[in-house]
């Protein structure tokens, strides 16, 4: 009942608004995919109280995250006013929604994406109207360009790939280095970044050996390539899980290789990861977040969260709690520069941001967006 309970309160604040102040609020608009139209008929919930699709719970979950944060900053006292919209709405499109009186007065906007379209979308809306833009949970640019009010939270493949580099150039430099692709187009983005650091670092270049596998590769094809003697360092450069988890397991299983396996952000999450026991291997993957819930603050979020719903909340609820709280704190502390001050710390919660621009490749005196550089490694176990 607890999921039901908070779809009945998205429902009604689709419809309308929320003000949490009398006096010159923040006014905000919240942009998330909730499929609302999925789970309802008019004013009538059809998906049973036991039956939610898991396509709806990332957005309701960011959702829940928002809604959490503004109880926060009402508690403190802070004015805010708020306007939610469902990016899958099919009675309001994104392209009517941004033609709403009330997108004219918000000062900024904050939405979790799931589709490059209705980024663009709304990233053009931003730069035209001159309203920053979080987006808090979408690690893609959507190849948006010449939009310095465009502000990407999740760091994109690209950043991931240099910032990956530099850490192995930091920390592994001297170990043997295997480079692992899988065989196919979708690798060559990252292998190109890879080849890039190469040529432009001012230190010396990685050396490693790269393998092209397929799918359906041997053992003796991954560990014909390993060293008994040494610490191996393998970089799985593929963004498909089950090629990454078959290289985990295939050298897991090799008990005589100690390897150090680096790989995608999107190995955060993956059960195979989080049960690694494996003695002879170490896993080292890249994310923005790093949701402590241990702490303080994740503690308070987590025991109201299952106050409400019974359950415990994802990093989604987290994601969209830290995006409204920290955001709309510096909008309000910053009214005139709010975009010189986006890495500010006075109100971070559980991670440090690092904001720059991105230039044009073009032209370096235009921004592209705005990016966070500022990545977590995290090493398992």
């Amino acid at each position: 009942m607890g999921i039901l309970k908070y779809f009945f309160g998205l429902l009604f604040l689709l419809f309308s608004f929320q003000t949490y102040a009398q006096q010159a609020p923040v006014k905000v608009a919240v942009f998330a995919p909730v499929y609302i139209d999925s789970a309802f008929i008019d004013n009538e919930y059809k998906l049973g109280n036991n039956n939610l699709p898991k396509y709806i719970l990332p957005g309701l979950e960011f959702y829940n995250g928002v809604m959490m944060a503004i109880d926060s900053l009402r508690a403190e006292g802070q004015s805010v006013e708020l306007f939610f919209y469902d990016t899958k709405s099919s009675k309001e499109p994104l392209t009517s929604i941004i033609q709403k009186p009330e997108m004219k007065e918000v000062t900024l906007i904050i939405a979790s994406f799931n589709n490059r379209s209705e980024l663009k979308t709304l990233a053009d809306y931003a730069a035209a109207q001159h309203i920053p833009l979080i987006s808090a949970t979408y690690p893609n640019d959507g190849g948006i360009t010449h939009n310095p009010y465009f502000i990407l939270v999740n760091s994109t493949l690209r950043t991931h790939c240099e910032e990956l580099y530099k850490y192995i150039q930091r920390y592994y430099a001297t170990n043997k280095m295997i480079y692992i692709r899988r065989k196919g187009t979708a690798g060559d983005v990252i292998q190109s970044v890879f080849e890039e650091q190469g040529r432009t670092t001012p230190a010396i270049p990685l050396k490693y050996k790269t393998v092209e596998l397929t799918d359906t590769f041997s053992i003796a094809q991954l560990t014909g390539n390993l060293d008994s003697i040494q610490r191996n360092v393998v970089f799985c450069g593929s963004l498909d899980d089950n090629f990454s988890m078959r290289v985990v397991r295939t050298i897991s299983a090799a008990k005589k290789f100690p390897c150090t396996i680096i790989g995608m952000p999107t190995w955060d999450g993956l059960q195979l990861i989080d049960d690694n026991t494996s003695g002879n291997i170490e896993i080292i993957f890249s994310t923005p977040y790093h949701f402590v819930r241990s702490d303080k603050a994740a503690q308070s979020i987590i025991q109201k969260y299952k106050m409400i719903s019974f359950g415990r909340p994802s990093d989604m609820v987290f994601k969209g709690f830290e995006a409204t709280y920290h955001f709309v704190h510096l909008v309000q502390l910053y009214p005139t520069s709010f975009l010189q001050h986006l890495s500010d710390k006075h109100y971070s919660l559980f991670n440090e941001f690092d904001f720059q621009p991105v230039k044009n490749r073009s032209n370096a005196t235009i921004t592209d967006r705005v990016e966070n550089r500022k990545l977590y490694f995290i090493k398992k176990p």
